[in-house]
């Protein structure tokens, strides 16, 4: 029987991860799997050494660093002296997954990542780490096949998981009827985030920034997404007197049925524009993390599409620039300036073309598999 430990950090990976895991059941049906994950990798039948609750967290305080610390020693201890694991699939989350990599290699564990560092976008140094500890890396974009190849690292394509396991567009008079909307008004959606540090940074000017519309625009209607990870006293404690409509758990459905979107920045860019709905970044955190984050990046984009695309398709506000002011008028431009809505569309539907069609969990659960028989 062979035996993969999986390892996610946050919700994204979970979900990603919880699919591979499930190819790999119907590719192997006597397969043992365990690892670090959420609910996703449970139902995926994924028995899990811990969940992923504490990996969420954010910042350089030494309770978290003492936290991921502490984890990855238990779980490298498992590893090596309990479960010896035929593989194990590292998945996103690269400070931590990178960390356990060099003490797996050590132990003559083959690894493989999913989902892996995007080196081309900050810490290109991470490549050393890479071809020094990870057997393989089963990448999700196009251009980052090429990128590890020529530093000498075996790599496979996957295409991202997105494009396979986005649902289709809801139905937007369902929806509406199901949460109170007015067919007859746009919808404006707001995402702060997935966690309590991207809702303590932004969650204050994106409430300012609705009721900045509110007021001028009161034909436009408006809701928050609350995110499924974060707890209702986390969320709403920054939602406070607000009156705007909350929706949980519900992301892209909501994301395919608004009319303009306010995003933190993160994967949910990338959802946004398969749909081919229009949105804008608007994204800070303190003030030293951005100055680090200036010197380790090598691309002055930020959001996927852009990132994907090559140019400027979605506006990114970011750090100084986020205020109330800059974000309703972005999307007043967006909703009410048909040329540029109308050229906006079309270039979000481009990003998809620039994506492969392959399911990405299939492709990564054959890799692995075929990875097993030769082990």
């Amino acid at each position: 029987m062979k035996k993969v430990f999986i390892v996610t950090g946050e919700y994204s990976g979970d979900i990603h991860a919880g699919k591979v895991a499930e190819e790999l059941k119907k590719l192997n049906p006597d397969i043992e799997l365990e690892g670090i994950g959420g609910e996703n990798l449970k139902k995926a039948g994924v028995k899990l050494f811990s969940d992923q609750k504490k990996m969420g967290a954010v910042g350089l305080s030494p309770k978290i660093i003492m936290e991921h610390i502490t984890l990855g020693k238990r779980v490298v201890d498992y590893l090596t002296r309990e479960f010896k694991p035929d593989l194990v699939l590292l998945t996103d989350y690269g400070a931590f997954n990178l960390s356990i990599s060099k003490f797996l290699k050590k132990a003559g564990i083959k690894v493989f990542y999913y989902i892996p560092p995007q080196v081309w976008a900050s810490r290109p140094w991470r490549l050393k780490t890479i071809k020094k500890n990870i057997d393989k890396v089963l990448c999700i974009f196009p251009f980052e096949k090429k990128l590890y190849e020529d530093c000498g690292i075996k790599t496979h394509y996957c295409g991202h998981p997105l494009v396979s396991q986005l649902p289709e567009k809801a139905n937007r008079e369902e929806f509406f009827t199901k949460h109170g909307f007015d067919p007859n008004k746009k919808l404006v959606s707001v995402f702060p985030g997935s966690r309590v540090f991207e809702l303590q940074q932004l969650m204050g000017v994106f409430i300012k920034s609705v009721e900045l519309l509110q007021k001028k625009h009161p034909e436009l209607q408006f809701c928050i997404s609350h995110a499924p990870n974060l707890s209702d006293k986390d969320f709403y404690k920054y939602i406070k007197d607000s009156g705007i409509k909350v929706i949980k758990g519900e992301n892209q459905a909501l994301l395919s049925v608004s009319d303009a979107l306010i995003l933190a920045s993160g994967t949910v860019a990338l959802e946004a524009a398969l749909y081919a709905t229009p949105m804008i970044i608007a994204y800070r955190g303190p003030w030293l993390f951005y100055f680090i984050y200036l010197i380790v990046r090598c691309i002055k984009m930020v959001s996927l599409p852009n990132i994907i695309s090559g140019k400027l398709i979605v506006p990114e506000i970011i750090q100084g620039n986020v205020n109330a002011d800059n974000i309703s008028y972005n999307i007043e431009k967006i909703l009410y300036d048909t040329s540029y809505r109308e050229n906006y569309i079309k270039s979000l539907k481009g990003v998809r073309e620039l994506l492969s069609d392959k399911v990405s969990s299939k492709e990564a659960a054959k890799e692995i598999s075929n990875e097993l028989l030769l082990i």
